[in-house]
């Protein structure tokens, strides 16, 4: 049975190592036979090790897991698919910044690998690094290595990026290929945003009650949610008005003024919430969060970890 575990795992993990299917059409390879010549190279001490740690990793072991890989480093130092499977654990720990140095350095040891390609594309968009950064450490004139970053860009909906690479590359079915289905996805987001947009217009519409404090609170609540500063800062002050001792509508009014940036005021407006609010303690939790974020952006620290130290959890 741990033969065939062992096996299966091989078998994907091969596949994996060939690189994009549609890269690879040209390549007829009988990848069982290959996983059971690639599960000879290896020691008993190393794969024990080695699926100890896939073990540790498949019930979230992360630490342990690493640990058993790095231990596989020691004995297979120059092994890239070590590397990409310390990337992978890092990443499923959310230590990002070790999950990119791993797959930065399996994708040079393996620059056609496709998979590796994408591994680091997801580590980096989930780290919001800057991708001219990640292509300055990679050998970016290996052809295939452009071509599989291209193809991982688009399929994180990088769009812009894989623009950018395909425009460097020399005109091809590959490019041309790419370039049509990155711009049939982009038609088909902006779609959906329109889409999206206008329900979420009709729904703020659908809201309204015939009861005009409801009705207010309906609406801010989904103004909040869709991030519309501008209209959201003017509905506050209009219901704040004509309902001055609701402790709601004073926290809305700071939260659009802390939104814009103007921090003084909207610790003014944040403050007199407080004073209002009675019994309510997930309010009074949203206060003391917004709190912290104006002093903060005020560089008031002090006053910043005090209200954070205020909210209560569970609410």
């Amino acid at each position: 049975m741990e033969q065939c575990f062992k096996l299966g795992f091989l078998l994907l993990g091969l596949s994996l190592t060939l690189g994009y299917a549609h890269a690879q059409e040209d390549q007829e390879i009988d990848i069982e036979e290959s996983a059971e010549v690639f599960l000879e190279d290896y020691s008993d001490a190393f794969q024990e090790t080695f699926f100890e740690a896939l073990k540790q990793k498949g019930i979230e072991n992360y630490d342990r897991a690493v640990n058993l890989l790095l231990e596989c480093k020691l004995m297979e130092p120059d092994n890239e698919v070590l590397d990409h499977e310390l990337a992978r654990t890092y990443f499923a720990d959310k230590k990002y910044v070790r999950a990119q140095e791993f797959a930065q350095n399996a994708l040079l040891g393996q620059p056609a690998n496709y998979w590796y390609a994408r591994t680091l594309v997801q580590i980096c968009q989930k780290q919001g690094s800057a991708w001219e950064q990640l292509e300055a450490g990679l050998p970016m004139q290996n052809e295939r290595l452009r071509e599989n970053l291209a193809l991982a860009y688009m399929d994180q909906k990088v769009y812009k990026r894989a623009l950018h690479l395909i425009q460097g590359m020399p005109v091809s079915d590959f490019s041309k290929d790419l370039s049509a289905k990155i711009n049939d996805s982009i038609k088909k987001d902006r779609s959906k945003k329109t889409r999206n947009t206008q329900t979420r217009a009709t729904e703020i519409v659908d809201k309204a009650t015939t009861d005009p404090l409801e009705d207010y609170k309906s609406r801010i609540q989904a103004l909040i949610g869709e991030g519309n500063v501008p209209l959201l800062e003017k509905l506050a002050i209009e219901a704040a008005e004509s309902y001055p001792s609701q402790p709601f509508f004073q926290y809305a009014k700071g939260f659009a003024l802390n939104k814009s940036g103007n921090h003084k005021n909207a610790i003014t407006e944040l403050e007199a919430a407080l004073d209002l609010i009675l019994d309510d303690v997930p309010l009074t939790n949203k206060v003391y969060e917004e709190l912290a974020q104006a002093y903060t952006a005020m560089n008031n620290t002090s006053k910043a970890n005090m209200y954070l130290r205020k909210i209560k959890p569970g609410f």
